[in-house]
């Protein structure tokens, strides 16, 4: 009698232990297929291309479309890895304007607003480089629409998260009178990346490593600007 009770209660609680186990087994098995996405769009635009090369670098001929679309792409790579969507206006070479328009610039940045603004986007980041007869002047500058609150608070967050970053600005956010940002009302800015007609800005923003950190630091203002915590 001792012993039927006691392997019955040994049965018991080796059945207890396989459906605990069973269970612990599930619980850890369900793991999430994928990370959560965020649902921010990013646009990011390129400017110039095609025909309109843009400045170009006085010791190293380094081009600007190039440069600028570049910058983009790896931007672009950054946002996406974080979990962004991102919208590009320019992803080639080529310029956005139509091959029969008689005044191309035209075609190219009405090609541009449309994109911009039919993406839904939250936020738009353009992206160029400077250039002027003195080349002594260096340094990165973000500029916003006048008027636009968010463009500026955008601006500034950019701004601030280059120069903690270590990238040389030229100065603080400023106003900017430029079609990409005046043809939309979200939060933009039209980013600077440096001066090619500075010889040591040229070579150092035709660099992997330079445009992989400077880009990394545009991201962090976009994160600080939305305020989501890295």
């Amino acid at each position: 009698m001792f012993l039927t009770i006691k392997k019955s209660v040994i049965v018991a609680v080796l059945l207890c232990l396989i459906l605990m186990s069973g269970v612990f087994i599930m619980f850890f098995s369900v793991k999430p297929t994928s990370s959560p996405k965020l649902i921010h769009t990013i646009v990011i635009d390129a400017g110039h291309g095609g025909i309109d090369g843009g400045c170009v670098g006085r010791r190293y001929g380094a081009v600007e479309s190039e440069l600028n679309l570049a910058y983009s792409q790896e931007l672009k790579d950054i946002c996406e890895k974080f979990g962004f969507k991102v919208v590009m206006t320019r992803e080639t070479a080529e310029g956005l304007y139509s091959p029969f328009a008689k005044n191309k610039k035209k075609s190219e940045m009405q090609k541009r607003e449309k994109i911009i603004n039919e993406s839904k986007g939250d936020l738009l980041i353009s992206i160029h480089m400077n250039s002027v007869n003195i080349s002594t002047v260096k340094g990165a500058q973000v500029f916003y629409k006048k008027g636009n609150e968010e463009g500026k608070k955008l601006a500034n967050k950019i701004t601030d998260s280059l120069a903690k970053g270590g990238n040389e600005i030229k100065n603080s956010a400023v106003v900017g009178d430029y079609y990409v940002l005046n043809c939309t009302e979200k939060a933009a800015v039209l980013v600077e990346c440096g001066y090619l007609s500075n010889a040591d800005e040229e070579y150092k923003l035709m660099q992997k490593d330079y445009r992989k950190t400077f880009c990394e630091n545009v991201f962090l203002g976009i994160i600080n600007f939305l305020e989501i915590s890295k």
